[in-house]
């Protein structure tokens, strides 16, 4: 198979209508979101869905998320519309948030997963909109890459995972937030966050009142991986994600500490012969310290560091290296974009962790 690729900026609405055609016709379709670009079929087709789980490589019960352009699309995709998603589709539709609902009987278990559950969402990125809206039908579709690697925040992320296995790719650019959306669950008694991304547990709680952070989560984000034969209810939950194909360690600590602690260990592996790349704040003046050295901004601004962490850990394959350590940025159980930051970069390393003061955790 040859993939199209196609920028949005040079071909106009064009586009959209042959990208809808493939839909309609069970193809796949890669496209920019504001969080991450997403690869797209037709959410209402078994067959459509089977060939995302093929062409990244992806675990058949890691549910794929549904994607829609209009709230009154959501009503047939599940059994209820609580109260609840009303309010949150209100405060945060369009935009990088996740609801998991009941399914109804017209979505398929191929896109759900095999659960009785479904995760839908409204993209606010135009391209986005704009495709639904021209295939007239919502639109599965999970991160775009090849199933364990970074998520692609450019199109090139796409082509580089993925061509030769899907139709087309529309090319908008590099995204606004770069890490998945928050996927927040409607069908316990209380909402309880899957993932965490954009829309923070303050905001939802603004809207809700009371919302609980699944313990999933915080075992993740302090180094613990979740394993298990239980399918996941949402995306990123259980599986290896986010990671470069060299081992990657994060090192915790104050800015001092975690610069020493990254020196000795790129002195360490270089004399091991081992190819080193270290991922720092900007500042930090690690040039000579390492093979690679790679900026991402600092622990202050974290849309940065959202935006630019999957790039780095992309180019740190590019440039063939053998270990990576991290500065992890002082990324902490916080209230806000860190918190998804902090995820992504453990779920990345594994959970390997070290101290910057020499108390090491796992």
């Amino acid at each position: 198979m040859k993939t199209q690729i196609i920028k949005l900026s040079e071909a106009g609405e064009t586009a959209y209508a042959q990208a809808a055609d493939i839909l309609k016709n069970g193809g796949l379709v890669a496209f920019p979101t504001e969080t991450v670009y997403g690869l797209g079929g037709n959410a209402l087709d078994p067959e459509a869905s089977k060939k995302i789980y093929g062409a990244k490589g992806r675990p058949s019960d890691n549910p794929l998320i549904v994607h829609v352009a209009d709230i009154s699309s959501v009503e047939p995709l599940v059994t209820e519309l609580p109260r609840e998603a009303g309010l949150l589709m209100k405060a945060f539709w369009p935009g990088p948030l996740t609801i998991i609902l009941n399914v109804s009987p017209l979505v398929p278990k191929e896109t759900t997963g095999g659960l009785s559950t479904v995760a839908i969402r409204m993209p606010s990125h135009p391209a986005a909109l704009a495709l639904i809206r021209a295939a007239g039908l919502p639109i599965a579709a999970p991160s775009a890459n090849a199933s364990g690697r970074p998520s692609p925040t450019r199109a090139e992320h796409v082509a580089e995972d993925l061509s030769g296995r899907i139709d087309m790719i529309l090319d908008g650019g590099a995204v606004g937030i770069g890490v998945e959306s928050t996927i927040v669950d409607l069908t316990g008694e209380i909402p309880l966050i899957l993932r965490p991304g954009y829309i923070t547990k303050a905001m939802l709680e603004q809207v809700l009142g009371t919302v609980k952070i699944d313990p999933a989560i915080a075992r993740i984000n302090e180094g613990e991986m979740i394993s298990g034969n239980e399918p996941p209810k949402a995306p990123g939950m259980k599986y290896r994600h986010y990671a470069p194909r060299a081992p990657l360690t994060l090192v915790q600590g104050t800015k001092d500490a975690v610069r020493e602690k990254l020196v000795s260990l790129a002195k360490e592996a270089r004399e091991q012969g081992l190819k080193v790349g270290l991922i720092c704040e900007d500042g930090t003046e690690l040039e000579d310290r390492a093979d690679a050295v790679y900026y991402v901004g600092n622990r202050q601004n974290r849309l940065e560091l959202a935006q630019r962490i999957y790039d780095v850990l992309r180019q740190c394959d590019a440039d063939g290296l053998d270990v990576i350590y991290a500065d992890d940025f002082g990324l902490e159980m916080d209230k806000d974009l860190g918190y998804a930051v902090q995820n992504r970069l453990m779920k990345a390393a594994g959970g390997r962790v070290l101290r910057g003061d020499g108390d090491d955790g796992t």
